[in-house]
């Protein structure tokens, strides 16, 4: 039987910035964010996990996404775990000049599209900065995380040009 893991992580925007963490096992940008410890709940989980990661502490977080996480090998799942999206636009606190987990970095909003990470990241990030409500969705990876497909509801709409 396949562990269910719990996961969230936190989408700080500000100042048409957001704060990314690149991870250093693949130089992939991402939220900041973890495993949830025992008893926490979803909010002190983001909470925490960006705090330990960037030295910042967000006030008034908002569940903004609720996405299932697949891996899978030849139609066998593999593992799977659940991602609560938080999004934060106000925080207190110093920024770490280096974080636990990797290089944190202000980008503006309109760049984060073109930096390298995981595909299913770019619709998570994307919800983040520009939709409204929360999202629900699965994304299936391959055990290098390759994206295989994904559904999401709402839909994510591409942007107009």
């Amino acid at each position: 039987m396949i562990e269910l893991q719990r996961v969230t992580n936190c989408v700080l925007v500000t100042n048409d910035q957001v704060l990314l963490l690149q991870k250093p096992s693949r130089g992939w940008w991402v939220a900041p964010g973890g495993k949830m410890e025992s008893g926490e709940s979803i909010k002190e989980s983001s909470t925490r996990e960006i705090r330990e990661e960037t030295g910042l502490s967000v006030s008034h977080p908002e569940l903004n996404g609720v996405y299932t996480i697949v891996i899978e090998e030849n139609n066998e799942t593999l593992s799977e775990w659940m991602l609560f999206t938080f999004k934060a636009v106000a925080y207190s606190g110093t920024l770490l000049e280096q974080s636990p987990e990797g290089e944190l970095k202000w980008w503006p909003c309109e760049e984060v599209a073109h930096l390298p990470m995981a595909e299913g990241d770019k619709f998570i990030i994307e919800h983040a900065l520009n939709g409204q409500g929360v999202q629900y969705g699965t994304f299936y990876y391959t055990p290098d995380y390759k994206l295989l497909r994904s559904r999401l509801d709402p839909a994510a709409q591409p942007k107009p040009e």
